[in-house]
């Protein structure tokens, strides 16, 4: 059976600060994009809702506009009715067909009215909602100006970094494999508690490079030894010498 190599603590903390100076490197990149990308996708996600309701308003104009020829065309064949009755209604031969007659005539000019109604109120919600639909337009216009500006931005600042950002994620990978697993789990979940993203520090001016409390003096010269990993008991971020940190070049 093949034996383990087990490293040291010092050997652990060591590729520890490592990783940590790599991914320190390309928080940097991305704090150079800001919040471009979260604006870039509110925006396109922004513009995906203000084209659907675009849509949603034209389908609705197109239906009115439709529901309106309808009932035109009702109205023309009402007219008809209306004439074909009138000649009808000369030839009656008693007053119940000439009630019936007129009922019949009535009834169609009724229907009329009530489409000319409907066509009244169809016309006054179709320019209702060509206004709104200009106003999303003129929305979806300006939008799209700005989407275009930051995807500009967005896209030059990375075509600055792409190659140093693909070297430091490659770096960051092969050395996430050298860390103890243990420890690695410990560095990414301090890591993500802090915006900067520093879960190794350095004692620098005997207090904690990450939130500057004091270290007292004996804990300062356990963790000059190396013997054991020390946490930094305000913080709760994982401590190392100074010289250790210096030392240590990303690779």
């Amino acid at each position: 059976m093949a034996n383990v190599k087990e490293f040291s603590v010092e050997e652990k903390l060591t590729s520890l600060v490592n990783l940590q100076k790599i991914e320190s490197k390309l928080d940097e990149i991305h704090i150079l994009k800001g919040e471009l990308p979260m604006e870039v996708d509110d925006l396109e996600d922004e513009l995906h809702g203000l084209n659907s309701r675009l849509t949603r308003i034209e389908e609705e104009i197109n239906g009115m506009t439709d529901f309106i020829e309808q009932k035109k065309e009702a109205i023309k064949e009402s007219q008809a009715l209306i004439k074909k009755y009138e000649k009808q209604s000369t030839n009656v031969k008693n007053n119940r067909e000439f009630e019936a007659i007129n009922k019949e005539i009535e009834d169609q000019q009724l229907d009329v009215k009530l489409a000319e109604k409907h066509i009244k109120d169809a016309t006054e919600e179709i320019a209702e909602k060509a206004v709104a639909l200009e106003k999303v337009k003129k929305t979806v216009a300006s939008k799209e100006a700005v989407l275009t500006t930051k995807k500009s931005e967005l896209e030059k600042i990375i075509a600055a970094n792409e190659k140093e950002e693909k070297q430091y994620n490659k770096m960051a990978a092969e050395a996430r494999e050298n860390v103890d697993s243990r420890l690695l789990a410990s560095y990414d979940k301090i890591r993500k508690s802090y915006r900067n993203g520093l879960a190794v520090v350095p004692v620098e001016r005997d207090a904690c490079g990450g939130c500057f409390y004091a270290v007292p003096p004996q804990k300062q010269s356990e963790i000059r030894q190396r013997k054991k990993v020390m946490i930094c008991e305000n913080c709760g971020r994982i401590l190392v010498d100074e010289e250790l940190e210096k030392s240590v070049t990303p690779h």
